[in-house]
């Protein structure tokens, strides 16, 4: 059995910062967690709450066959999203994932109903109903993906930290990746120019324990993913994803260091998803009881939960939120249900680029 994830940093201890390859070089300061207001802990609240019944559903409707294909849930990790994406400023700011991507567009604000309708696969999907879980897209809110190739969007996530700077916009970029992808020479490509060129991209590991089916620390001869990025100069905190205030921190620290052009930094969330790593993976590679301890100890939702209660709010503000997140993701689900599929003729459009 692989070492159990309960060893993640404690909300009493948020971050660490990696110092061995950077000892003559100024660092980041050691985030500490962000202090919200009330309304800024509700507004985290409900989105995570947005996420987890988003993913609830859209393993339901895979269940029943309506949406096909691969399906990746997010469940579990949601406080990763929310933390670091509430920090971000939209349109500015560009955001590129991996296939388990459905969290990071809500966390973007982007309506649910085109989302759950390309998960069905239907013509009203942000991808026109042809790119399906693994592929959505939106240069409107300047999220890239959705990719299906294990790290390939971290060099694309270079990519964009180099047009935000050639264009000068101040925009920053954040591309994420989990920790089987943490082991692609692609990556280390990629941190390397990065480093170089001092880009304003902020590289995010989620490490939720597992990739696929392996646990991180059989997998990875080096398990602290944080210093991963050290034989290139760049720094990197290990943070409590599973707790959006210490992300939210973490956030705010990373943003500071990269706008003021001292180039990458690297965020290794500690997270943990609930779900198999995918719709069709039977997860026996944990047991039921580690799943549970995680579930009871430290559940990103009901600890914010938790904080809001100390805060005053009351458990009846927070069922009419509860209430109003399930109506949100019945509507997305009747929407995607009842919206037709893409004509046929649409097999061939967007196979090219036409403008160049």
């Amino acid at each position: 059995m692989a070492k159990s994830p309960a060893s993640k940093p404690s909300k009493a201890k948020a971050a660490s910062v990696s110092t061995d390859a950077i000892a003559n070089r100024e660092r980041p300061a050691t985030p500490v967690p962000y202090k919200a207001t009330k309304e800024e802990l509700l507004k985290f609240y409900r989105d995570m709450l947005l996420i987890r019944r988003f993913e609830e559903k859209a393993g339901q409707l895979y269940g029943l066959g309506l949406i096909g294909g691969f399906c990746h849930l997010y469940i579990g990790q949601e406080a990763v999203a929310i933390g670091l994406q509430s920090a971000l400023t939209p349109g500015k700011d560009s955001v590129i994932t991996g296939y388990r991507d459905h969290g990071h567009m809500l966390a973007y604000g982007i309506d649910p109903n085109i989302i759950m309708a390309e998960l069905t696969g239907r013509a009203a999907g942000i991808s026109k109903g042809k790119g399906g879980s693994m592929h959505m897209f939106s240069t409107e809110h300047k999220f890239y993906g959705g990719h299906g190739i294990v790290g390939a969007q971290v060099s694309l996530g270079a990519g964009l930290a180099f047009a935000h700077k050639y264009n000068n916009d101040g925009g920053v970029c954040l591309a994420y990746f989990g920790d089987g992808a943490a082991n692609q020479g692609q990556v280390y490509e990629s941190f390397n120019m990065a480093e170089l060129w001092k880009l304003p991209i902020i590289f995010v590991i989620e490490n939720n324990q597992y990739a696929m089916g392996t646990s991180v620390n059989r997998a990875s001869a080096e398990d602290q993913l944080y210093r991963r990025g050290e034989s290139f100069r760049i720094p990197g905190l290990q943070v409590d994803g599973m707790d959006v205030l210490a992300v939210r921190g973490a956030a705010e620290v990373a943003l500071d260091w990269v706008r003021s052009g001292k180039g990458p930094i690297l965020l290794e969330m500690k997270t943990y998803r609930y779900r198999g790593h995918s719709m069709s993976d039977p997860a026996k590679y944990r047991s039921r009881e580690e799943v549970q301890a995680v579930r009871e100890k430290s559940d990103p939702i009901d600890g914010c939960k938790e904080d809001l209660l100390k805060m005053g709010v009351t458990e009846d503000e927070l069922k009419v939120i509860e209430k109003e997140i399930r109506n949100i993701v019945n509507a997305s689900a009747e929407f995607a249900e009842q919206a037709p599929e893409p004509e046929l003729s649409e097999l061939y459009t967007d196979v090219l680029v036409e403008n160049y």
